[in-house]
């Protein structure tokens, strides 16, 4: 894959939506995580494949017909691990963000423990070392957390953390936990806010992470700046919160939806 392949900010060129856009995305990513998956069981996922397979998925979306527009990148440019406090909107982003990322700083997620059983997914995520959470006991939770995401961070390795904790169709101050802002004190590294709006993978009915694909929805992705924590760092969760709600009434105002 070509380094930094989102090196400047990113819009797709226009395209015709397709028809069956369900079907036809849920067809293509089948073969992604199976050809994922088996790599992976044998133990050889790396970060550079791990950030193609998540181009193939950016790519497949945009092959639907869906707008990706992508913006902040300059911010990335900084040396250092980090923690990216995002919203959580769908399976997109976990699936996308990496190709944007990965070829930058070596990141990982947090994630649900329950993830890691899903077939082909599981052993992909499980390559990459993520904090996983059960999420029926917040304290635990909290100091598997602050442990094993300062051992992260001390090897030079980012974090992705969806401080809203599950995935919400919108996005409320009220719902962001200060996670991420206590992390990146305790480790002494920036937060990089992550503002997004990937509706265009809905949540389905039966199953939550298989919903309808509306290409008519554009995948907003954007970088803010890197936020030093200071003290409490009160004044900087509240700035990072607003950063991605502000990004996201925008798009909404604009694009309709969520």
């Amino acid at each position: 894959m070509e380094k930094h392949i989102f090196a400047k900010n990113y819009v797709s060129p226009q395209r015709t939506a397709v028809s069956f856009p369900s079907l036809r995305f849920y067809s293509g990513l089948a073969g992604i995580f199976w050809r994922a998956g088996k790599v992976a069981k044998a133990g050889e996922y790396s970060g550079e494949r791990w950030a193609a397979d998540s181009l193939l998925v950016g790519r497949l979306i945009e092959s639907m017909g869906t707008r990706i527009v992508i913006e902040g990148v300059e911010n990335l440019d900084f040396d250092g691990p980090c923690v990216f406090e995002a919203n959580h909107m769908s399976t997109l982003e976990t699936l996308f963000l990496p190709c944007i990322i990965q070829p930058r700083r070596d990141v990982t997620f947090v994630v649900k423990r329950s993830l890691l059983s899903y077939p082909c997914l599981g052993p992909v995520l499980a390559a990459r070392e993520p904090i996983a959470l059960g999420r029926s006991n917040p304290r635990e939770d909290l100091k598997i957390v602050m442990d094993e995401g300062q051992r992260i961070l001390g090897e030079g390795r980012s974090i992705i953390i969806f401080t809203q904790g599950t995935r919400r169709t919108g996005v409320e101050p009220a719902d962001f936990n200060t996670l991420g802002v206590k992390l990146a004190r305790k480790a002494g590294v920036p937060v990089v806010p992550i503002a997004l709006k990937t509706d265009t993978w809905g949540e389905g009915s039966l199953i939550k992470d298989m919903g309808r694909i509306d290409p008519r929805l554009p995948v907003h992705v954007r970088f803010g700046a890197p936020v030093e924590i200071q003290g409490a760092g009160r004044e900087e969760h509240a700035a990072i919160v607003d950063f991605i709600k502000t990004s996201f009434d925008k798009w909404v105002a604009a694009d309709g939806k969520a």
